[in-house]
């Protein structure tokens, strides 16, 4: 039972991480604004880069707790292949889906510093 609990949070994970990833490409995230408010405005590409990474070893951490490592890198590799796939066509069909992956950083960011990027 522990297992599946371990499995599901490095799926959501590892879905998560993909998600950054692609929003760390401008062309994404155009693409993700436009769908969603009609105009683009864009983040920094390198927060979206570090959270995906960091999104990404957790992942594969929890995969690692939940089998041996054997098992573990197997199922890792095959979720950034699906979490990649499910990622792509979200982008291809809906991409506004994403949009709560890139409201996260909203929340911490810094009303000062964004003032500034501006200028």
């Amino acid at each position: 039972m522990q297992s599946i609990f371990w499995l599901m949070l490095a799926t959501l994970l590892m879905f998560l991480s993909m998600g950054w990833f692609a929003l760390s490409l401008s062309a994404h995230q155009k693409q993700v604004n436009q769908s969603a408010m009609g105009h683009s405005q864009g983040r920094k590409p390198s927060n979206f880069k570090w959270v995906g990474l960091s999104a990404l070893l957790l992942s594969g951490i929890c995969c690692l707790q939940a089998d041996h490592p054997s098992m573990a890198i197997l199922v890792w590799l095959m979720l950034i292949a699906c979490s990649a796939f499910s990622v792509a066509m979200i982008l291809s069909f809906r991409p506004w889906w994403l949009k709560p992956l890139m409201s996260v950083f909203c929340m911490f960011e810094n009303p000062a510093n964004s003032d500034s990027d501006k200028g």
